[in-house]
Order: C-alpha cells, then structure tokens, then sequence
C-alpha cells in the first residue's frame, strides 16, 4: 500500500485525525503528509478538511434502547395472583433516553447500541431520529431481536418488578466499539450504560483515560453493576442509586453521611466524581475538590421510570455547559421530579429554560 494511500485509510477511520497523528503513523514528516492531503482534496478523495478539526460537540450516549412496555396497577399488586392493569409502549433504554432528554436541552446526541432487523427496531431509529439524535452508528443485527424493558407498576407509581430481555446487547464487542472509535472519541464526553458487556465497558474506560474524553457511567442495576472492573480508573462520573453505591463502596448506606463515606470510598477505586442517588432523601455528590447533599424536590409521584436517565442527562448537560457539581445536581433533581410526574419516560416539557426555573423556585 502506497503512502497516499495509508494516509486515505487513516483518514477514512477517524475523519478528526490531525496531520502531525498521520505522519506519526505513516513514518512521514508533517509537511509531507500536507502535501498528500492537499494532493487528495484537489482530486476530490477529501471533501472538505474534517480530518484537522474536532469539535468535540456531540455527547455520544452508548448502551440501551428498546421497548418499553408498562403496566400500571389498577389496585394494590397481589403476588401469585391475577392483578387488573392498563398497559402502554414507548421507546426507551437508558442511553436512547439520555440521549433524548439531552436534545431536548440543546445537546448534540449520537447513539451507539444494537438493535434486532425488525420492527421494534426500525420504530426505535425512527423516533430517535425526529428526536434529534444522530443515528448513524447505530449496529443492526439482523439474527436478533430488538430489546424490550417490561415494568409493573403499582398505584403509588412505585417500581414493583421489571423484566429485562436484552441479550442483543450482549453482541456488542469491543472490536466493533474499536471501529467506531474515531467518531466516538470525537465527542465532547460519552455517557454509557451498563448494559453492555463487562469487556466493552473495560475497553471504553481504558481508551478514554488514555485519549482524556469524559466518560459518565451508569451502573443500571445491582445485578449490571458487578460488570464494572474494580478499578474505576478513566471515569470521570459514576452515578450509582443508593443500593448501586452499596455495592461498590461494600458497605451499607443508612444516611447522608453513610453516603457521604460511600462516595470517598468509589473515589478511592479511581472514579474522579461521584453522585449518589437517595430518592427521597435526594443525591450526594463528591470529588475531590467538593462534596455536598441536595435536597430532593417533594413531587407527587406518577411513574418513577425514566426519572434516574433524566437525573443522568441534566447532570450531564450542566457539566457540559461549565457548572460546578451542586449545580449540575440542582439542575439533574429537576428535570427528575419533572419526570415523575409524568408516565412517559421523557417528559415532553424538559427544556432549558424549565431546569433553570425549577432550581430557582426551590432555592
């Protein structure tokens, strides 16, 4: 393979690569791989000059997205018995509503998952799509079906089961997450969720601590959070629920305090922030630099789901946009409360501008 033409491959894997990274990788000095550039945009191989720039605008969301289909209890749940339900669908998975709530407050989204060649799938691109979020690299496996998050619910809005069929996400390797690298480490941070395989969650903490891009984690579950690797190294943010942070901390979590203790412990596992999630009693957050409690905002509870992706989301968008921890967790106590009220899994009204106004009414 000639050197133009090493260089063409480069450029075609990660589009953002700078010309002094190409001349490192094709044994060529800076001036001429320039000039092999300039070569291959005369001749129309190169559209443009992305392969200098990275902007780093788009927060790319990795992990879930399926169905999500509820069923909301008409009268308190017996157990081992027949319960009346009215049942509804919607789109859903963690990274796919992260990814959603942060377009509706003005983000960049790109999502990455695996979807099944049918038609829960097709509906999940489409409405991401009118969403806002780039769809681009989304996988589509056709030999597997699409996930589906099946939730009861019971009359005080409260989570009484939830069954899980995502094993499609267990066909996401590390080698596929390397193909894409050069579009994911452009992004401005990655949020991913612990769907995805132990191996997939360990080469993206590596990679990231490497390349310095922001990685926000969501442990999901207590069964999901014993796929994360016991050093934490290359997080920049894990935003673990009360039960979560246990099990990372290996200890139990009965105040604001134990939580307080709990976060200093995930710190120690390499992990440069922490916030953990109380419900009630609001969220805990720590790094370094700071540490503090905030209040939840009293809510009249209609359905808990999609509330923590919400949480994740607006956390994420304040760190974004340069605010401090308490703020970024004022911000994400918000747009949580906001969600509860509601029975969809992202509420329709998450703006910008009604974050803001939320803060500032309950300060």
């Amino acid at each position: 393979m000639s050197k133009e033409q090493q260089i063409l491959t480069h450029i075609k894997r990660n589009p953002y690569i700078s010309q002094q990274e190409l001349a490192e990788l094709v044994g060529l000095s800076r001036p001429a791989v320039a000039n092999y550039i300039k070569s291959l945009i005369t001749r129309g191989e190169i559209k443009g000059r992305a392969y200098i720039l990275n902007d780093k605008k788009y927060i790319t969301c990795i992990g879930g997205a399926n169905i999500d289909r509820k069923a909301m209890a008409l009268e308190q749940v017996s157990l081992h018995s027949s319960n009346p339900v009215t049942t509804s669908e919607s789109y859903g998975g963690v990274s796919r509503n992260v990814a959603e709530n942060l377009s509706r407050l003005g983000m960049h989204t790109r999502l990455l998952t695996t979807i099944g060649d049918d038609k829960e799938g097709q509906a999940i691109l489409e409405k991401s799509q009118q969403d806002g979020i780039d769809i681009r690299h989304v996988w589509t496996l056709p030999t597997q079906r699409t996930g589906t998050y099946t939730a009861l619910i019971d009359t005080d809005g409260e989570l009484i089961v939830s069954l899980a069929d995502m094993g499609i996400y267990d066909h996401l390797t590390p080698s596929m997450l390397e193909e894409r690298w050069g579009q994911i480490s452009d992004s401005q941070a990655i949020f991913v969720d612990t769907n995805i395989s132990a191996e997939c969650l360990s080469f993206l903490m590596e990679k990231c601590k490497a390349e310095s891009v922001a990685l926000y984690i969501d442990p999901v579950s207590i069964a999901k959070t014993k796929k994360l690797p016991k050093r934490l190294d290359g997080t920049e943010l894990i935003l673990p629920n009360r039960e979560e942070a246990e099990l990372l901390a290996d200890m139990e979590i009965f105040s604001v305090q134990g939580a307080k203790i709990a976060c200093q412990h995930i710190l120690d596992r390499g992990a440069k922030q922490v916030i953990i999630t109380m419900g009630a009693d609001g969220v805990f957050y720590a790094s370094k630099e700071e540490s503090g409690h905030v209040p939840a905002i009293q809510t009249e509870v209609v359905d808990v789901t999609g509330a923590g992706d919400a949480f994740a989301a607006s956390i994420i968008y304040g760190l974004s946009i340069g605010q401090n921890l308490e703020k970024a967790c004022q911000l994400g106590v918000a747009a949580a409360s906001l969600t509860l009220q509601t029975e969809a899994s992202v509420a329709l009204a998450l703006n910008q501008d009604y974050l803001e106004q939320v803060v500032k009414e309950s300060s």
